[in-house]
């Protein structure tokens, strides 16, 4: 059976190249975009990531309004930041890198971000409106696999879809929205008895466990969708996901590779709820 490779490289092109001509459509009724980014300290991940973030919004079109602030400042001198930017009306979204410095608690930083500027989707406001269905940013990660499997041609509707780990970033979103399309959805973590029992029944299967390589052929159903979330270096310092590829792939129906699968999505949909915020 051939797998079809799921290429997040291209759909996010595809997604972009959307966003961009719906900025310039803006631009000509005179609404500019701008996102605040926000990092704390120089953790060299998060440099990496802000950098691709802000690239993304120059492709778009969208102005990146960036905050390079030393690892010692105080939780105070951030709220002020998110608080400026909270009234300023050029500013559509804010988004803040984290992880932040142990001395700053990430909780009443993501609640003191305004919800029409949460365009990372973590505030609870936002997250309560996700789970009643009401209009609101959802999490870019796992709208971005929606936008995968959607595009992918792959049918969510009254499929068993299985979820591996419960965090609020992918995890719990990724049930939700998986729900939002009529997937039957089961969420499993580290207390699940007999994982590998639950995950051969999942026609369409997403991992997000944080440990390289975790999941082999034995957890697979033949002809399932694998969608594998997470990002690791292995000893030769290549990249790799949570999902042994090699091993796996031959018997699914579409797989994302790492890296090139899931991670450009994440960009995507956050450039994507920058553009919604326009409207709000």
């Amino acid at each position: 059976m051939m797998s079809q490779i799921i290429d997040g490289k291209k759909i996010s092109q595809e997604i972009k190249d959307e966003l961009r001509e719906k900025v310039s459509e803006l631009k000509e009724q005179g609404t500019e975009i701008a996102l605040a980014v926000i990092q704390v300290g120089e953790d060299p991940a998060s440099s990496v990531y802000v950098r691709n973030k802000k690239r993304a919004c120059e492709y778009i079109g969208i102005r990146s309004v960036s905050y390079e602030i030393p690892e010692t400042t105080t939780q105070e001198e951030l709220l002020a930041i998110i608080d400026d930017c909270n009234n300023d009306p050029e500013i559509n979204g804010i988004l803040v890198q984290l992880p932040l410095p142990e001395h700053i608690d990430e909780d009443t930083v993501i609640k003191a971000i305004a919800p029409e500027k949460d365009v990372d989707g973590f505030h609870p406001q936002s997250v309560g409106a996700m789970t009643i269905g009401e209009p609101g940013f959802l999490p870019c990660t796992p709208a971005g696999i929606i936008q995968l499997l959607k595009r992918s041609d792959i049918d969510i509707e009254g499929k068993e879809c299985v979820i591996v780990g419960r965090s609020n970033i992918v995890g719990k979103p990724m049930a939700l929205l998986l729900l939002r399309e009529n997937g039957t959805v089961t969420i499993c973590h580290s207390r699940t008895k007999d994982l590998r029992e639950v995950t051969k029944r999942a026609d369409i299967l997403v991992v997000a466990i944080g440990k390289p390589k975790f999941i082999d052929a034995s957890y697979i159903k033949e002809g399932a969708v694998v969608i594998d979330v997470g990002i690791h270096r292995n000893q030769e310092n290549k990249l790799c996901g949570d999902v042994d590829y090699e091993s796996v792939a031959p018997h699914t129906s579409a797989i994302t590779p790492v890296p090139g699968g899931v991670g450009p999505m994440t960009i995507a949909m956050l450039m994507n709820n920058c553009v919604e915020s326009a409207g709000k």
